[in-house]
């Protein structure tokens, strides 16, 4: 059995996480922090019948356990990813702070420095469809955010062809869940109920160092010049727990048909098992994915146009969180990809 210890269990991806690794045939609890409930169980602090104890960070055994999620703020996670690498443990971190591998990078978006660039120089950006051969030997993973798994993989196959040029325009929503468990007004219920509120639009949001870092070291070049091209990044809270919608704006180059776009994305996830891609005449919706591991994406061409409405939907706290680490782990540690996961 694999002995999983998850540092800071009691946030939306933590918990989720825990009913995954618990139901998970080769895994094992090893133990849980919370900061806020250390000395409580679990089940003081979620209505669950599980009653395991949680500690606090500076009390857990790091080296009893064979791999080590961290789902903490960011910012919050470099200290104890270091401390957990340290003990010997794998590591999977669901926050931001070892996704992008430049740490002037990563200061400019997030507002403070990086305080462990050599261990960000070995993190491997966690998704599996683009990374999976560096994430198996991998000691370190950087788990994507829940924005960028949907665009990325809704992007992908164009980026590889080389067909992603000028303004390219993600219009993306995400339930109420992806905000976190902390207190905030806007995510209060009189807010966010019946209405629909964008928020950091344009290029403002901090996921978009994400797409850019990924898409274009997927990106291609046609005729040996690579096109420019820059994401316009539109997020808004949806009034739903959970889910995320991307619907995705992309001018296609000349002689591209909708027949050569389908190719490359039946080509690219073929053998993914949890990449669903949607047949002509379907778009991609929230219950297409909820409650499991899978992304399904919906492409929609309008006719006369060289224009590509890609519309990719995952479940944040699963495909974008914790469902995703758990997919991780199972290349990690030489298990079947979907094990303990809903494909």
């Amino acid at each position: 059995m694999i002995k999983a210890g998850v540092i800071g269990v009691t946030g939306y991806t933590g918990i989720e996480l825990y009913k995954l690794l618990h139901s998970h045939p080769a895994t094992a609890i090893a133990w849980l922090t919370s900061e806020n409930s250390a000395g409580q169980r679990l089940s003081d602090v979620f209505p669950c019948p599980w009653d395991d104890p949680l500690l606090a960070l500076a009390e857990a055994p790091l080296d009893r356990a064979d791999v080590v999620f961290l789902c903490l703020p960011h910012a919050a996670s470099m200290p104890a990813v270091a401390a957990a690498h340290a003990a010997g443990a794998r590591v999977i971190d669901l926050s931001a702070d070892f996704r992008l591998h430049d740490a002037a990078v990563y200061q400019q978006w997030y507002g403070v420095p990086h305080s462990e660039p050599a261990l960000l120089a070995q993190a491997v950006y966690g998704l599996p469809e683009l990374h999976r051969a560096a994430i198996a030997p991998a000691d370190l993973v950087a788990n994507p955010g829940c924005y960028p798994t949907s665009v990325i993989l809704g992007l992908a196959p164009l980026a590889r062809a080389g067909w992603l040029a000028g303004q390219v325009i993600a219009d993306s929503k995400s339930g109420v869940s992806g905000a976190g468990r902390k207190a905030k007004l806007s995510n209060s219920f009189v807010e966010a109920n019946e209405n629909l509120s964008p928020y950091s639009i344009g290029y403002s949001h901090r996921h978009i160092a994400e797409m850019e870092q990924e898409l274009n070291a997927e990106r291609q070049t046609l005729d040996g010049v690579g096109a420019d091209w820059r994401i316009v990044f539109s997020p808004h809270l949806l009034p739903v727990s959970r889910g995320i919608l991307s619907t995705l704006y992309v001018t296609l180059p000349a002689g591209v048909d909708e027949a050569a776009v389908r190719a490359a994305y039946a080509e690219m996830y073929a053998d993914e098992p949890f990449v669903h891609l949607l047949p002509a005449g379907q778009v991609a919706t929230l219950h297409h994915t909820v409650y499991s591991n899978r992304c399904a994406i919906g492409l929609t061409f309008v006719p006369g146009t060289p224009t590509l409405i890609v519309t990719s939907t995952i479940d944040n706290l699963i495909k974008g969180a914790s469902g995703q680490a758990v997919q991780n782990m199972n290349v990690m540690f030489g298990l079947d990809e979907t094990t303990g996961l809903n494909a």
